[in-house]
């Protein structure tokens, strides 16, 4: 039987205990009374935290008033909008297509800001085209480790390589909730991992550098953060449950 590639990560220092934390935080979450009978509006807000949060720390910084009156006309915002409202109809597609999601979140984040014609299409490295053949066989099925591990290192390869024009790292962002997503651990798609990382953004951006080094110190540093990101997402999740509920 072959090994599970992603399966020594949890031989990590803490990783292993940092994701078993961060899935019983986002179980709370999920056990909150307004979730019960419709978790529509509370995913809503949920999308539109995250898309606020994953175009601040690509340096678009805005408060969520504005984000929600419509005022905000900044082209990354605008991105990050389109993608928090694109993943839902890309759950089904995610792991049976990865390519073609990443393709598409690509054209949601970036349109009208990179040339049309760089839309969706990954640069033609052969370097980049090998670590995301690599990607695409994760997602579809190449791993059973926990969904926050599988998540992060999408979100981490996808950093590392920049494989698209534009803002990769709302691409990222997406994919990584994607991922959490389909992978069962945030099945009503109401927690918040983006605020999680804008909230400890010095430590995301070194965390995300780390990563890019490919020693096992950098990669557990980022596993880590991913971690406490969703823990914290997990936490945003229950104050909107809390606000919706009144």
């Amino acid at each position: 039987m072959t090994r599970d590639p992603l399966a020594p990560l949890l031989d990590l220092p803490d990783v292993a205990d940092a994701a078993a934390s961060a899935r019983d935080s986002v179980d709370r979450l999920l056990s909150h009374r307004a979730l019960r009978r419709n978790s529509g509006p509370v995913s809503a807000e949920s999308v539109l935290r995250g898309a606020r949060a994953s175009a601040a720390l690509e340096g678009a910084e805005y408060q969520l008033d504005a984000l929600r009156a419509g005022t905000v006309t900044d082209p990354i915002v605008q991105g990050a909008l389109r993608v928090g409202g694109g993943i839902g109809p890309l759950v089904d597609t995610w792991e049976r297509a990865p390519r073609q999601v990443l393709a598409k979140l690509h054209a949601l984040a970036a349109a009208g800001i990179v040339d049309e014609a760089a839309l969706g299409r990954p640069a033609p490295a052969p370097e980049i085209a090998q670590r995301l053949d690599g990607l695409v066989g994760l997602v579809a099925g190449g791993t059973a480790v926990p969904a926050v591990i599988v998540a992060a290192i999408v979100h981490g390869e996808l950093l590392t390589m920049a494989p698209f024009a534009g803002p990769n790292g709302v691409v990222a962002r997406a994919a990584a909730r994607l991922t959490l997503i389909t992978r069962g651990l945030d099945v009503k798609a109401v927690s918040v991992p983006e605020s999680g990382h804008f909230a400890r953004s010095p430590e995301y951006v070194g965390a995300a550098n780390a990563y890019a080094t490919g020693t096992p110190d950098g990669v557990r540093a980022w596993l880590k953060h991913c971690c406490t990101a969703v823990e914290l997402g997990a936490d945003e999740g229950l104050l909107i449950c809390e606000q919706l509920a009144g």
